[in-house]
């Protein structure tokens, strides 16, 4: 073996084991994703709640590996009882996210958010801005009316279907 290819194996090895620490620590605390950038070597790791949980990971400049969660770190939260969010999706006055992404109240940090409880609104108005993939996605009402609640909190990840706002 020459050099280069000790000094390449040795950096795949610790690219590796980063990638491993990092999906412990995903598990360990319960996230739902992680971003980790240094240097040029960025690296990206999240988890589904599908029924057979995998952990995706993507390393534009390190190899991508998958890796299967271990059995013990299934979450309790994941039950097949009906929660309140199921009742709300079904409710004609609920906004649904329209995509997978961070929901953000305001337009900019410091900002008056977009809506506020016992605001009127329009069909089509600005409701909040969803992140997803690095662009700024304005969710507009899909009905005009009255909030009369927000579900959700600012800067917190959604889920394509889950319900952000009641208008009334």
């Amino acid at each position: 073996m020459t050099k280069s290819t000790n000094a390449s194996k040795k950096t795949s090895n610790a690219d590796q084991d980063l990638i491993r620490a990092i999906a412990e620590m995903v598990n360990e605390q319960n996230l739902a994703e992680i971003e980790i950038e240094r240097d040029e070597f960025r690296i990206r790791v999240t988890r589904s709640f599908a029924s057979n949980e995998v952990m995706q990971v993507s390393a534009p400049v390190a190899p991508a590996i998958a890796a299967p969660l271990p059995a013990s770190a299934a979450p309790a939260a994941l039950s097949v009882s009906a929660t309140p969010e199921d009742d709300l999706s079904s409710n004609p006055n609920t906004l649904l996210s329209p995509m997978v992404g961070t929901a953000y109240l305001a337009p900019e940090p410091g900002a008056t958010d977009f809506i506020k409880v016992g605001m009127s609104v329009n069909e089509g108005q600005t409701m909040m801005i969803v992140e997803a993939m690095k662009t700024m996605n304005q969710i507009p009402a899909h009905k005009s009316g009255t909030i009369t609640k927000i579900i959700i909190e600012d800067a917190q990840p959604i889920e394509f279907g889950e319900p952000l706002v009641i208008i009334e």
